[in-house]
């Protein structure tokens, strides 16, 4: 009876729930303002000194970064020079109030007192930067190759002159002498002539034989070389070691037909006993066929 009158007063208790492990409630991600309401001020002043303005240019910053005394002796950045270039040129009166003028105006005296030429003149060129120069050099050359080709051909038919006389010396056929002549001359010590001091060679077309006698007793010398030339033309012939007679005389035989009409200069050379040809005299000999 007691037992029942217990269960009948007694509260039910309900089966007990399994518990959970706990954790912490996860806190909601801020947003982009509040994100940036919370930087540290640290990154707050370094973001503000790296966007902040370039200097401005005005009086105040040229006189106490010196501006003017950098841009004249050339060390001031271009950006700091393009900047007050700019400044002056929207403040004109500031040249002024600089002494800019004068400043110029001193520079250029001195200029002038050292003997320098002004910035804007033009420096003087040495002789070898004319333009002129390779156009002058030009023409020096054209001339000389002109010149040199004149001289080349004017040799050259020179000795087409003499080797076509040679030849005809070589092949003139000698005609037999019908008279025999012999000439005394005295060559002359001062110089050759032109005019002829003798003429061999008969009226007639006939030949002549000459026997000539060249008088070289003042002449200290023992033998000789005679050239022959015909004047104005080219050389004839060239005789070696020919040696005077005790009368002082010097014999050369010449057959008129030997040789062309003409004048003939004859330059006589004394050798000295090293056989060395040294000038003497000269006599100039006329030939008629």
């Amino acid at each position: 009876m007691e037992a029942a009158s217990r269960s009948e007063f007694e509260p039910l208790t309900p089966d007990p729930v399994p518990s959970e492990p706990y954790s912490a409630p996860t806190p909601p991600r801020p947003t982009g303002q509040e994100a940036a309401a919370s930087v540290s001020p640290l990154a707050s002043r370094t973001a503000s000194a790296s966007g902040a303005a370039a200097p401005v240019m005005d009086r105040d910053f040229i006189a106490r970064n010196q501006i003017i005394e950098r841009y004249l002796s050339g060390k001031l950045p271009i950006k700091g020079a393009t900047e007050f270039e700019r400044f002056c040129k929207e403040h004109p009166e500031l040249l002024d109030e600089i002494g800019l003028p004068d400043r110029v105006n001193a520079g250029l005296r001195l200029l002038e007192a050292s003997g320098k030429p002004e910035p804007w003149q033009e420096k003087p060129k040495h002789f070898w930067e004319n333009p002129l120069l390779p156009a002058g050099l030009g023409l020096v050359a054209v001339i000389l190759l002109v010149t040199a080709i004149a001289l080349a051909r004017s040799r050259a038919a020179q000795s087409r002159t003499i080797a076509s006389l040679n030849e005809q010396i070589a092949e003139q056929p000698l005609e037999p002498a019908a008279t025999t002549r012999t000439i005394r001359v005295l060559p002359s010590r001062q110089g050759a002539s032109s005019a002829p001091a003798v003429v061999i060679g008969g009226g007639g077309g006939e030949a002549q034989l000459a026997d000539l006698l060249l008088d070289l007793s003042r002449s200290p010398y023992r033998e000789y070389r005679v050239t022959i030339d015909r004047i104005d033309q080219g050389r004839v012939e060239m005789i070696n070691n020919l040696g005077k007679d005790s009368n002082g005389y010097l014999h050369l035989a010449l057959n008129s037909s030997a040789l062309g009409p003409g004048n003939y200069q004859f330059t006589i050379e004394g050798l000295t006993w090293r056989g060395e040809p040294v000038p003497d005299s000269w006599v100039t000999i006329g030939i008629q066929h």
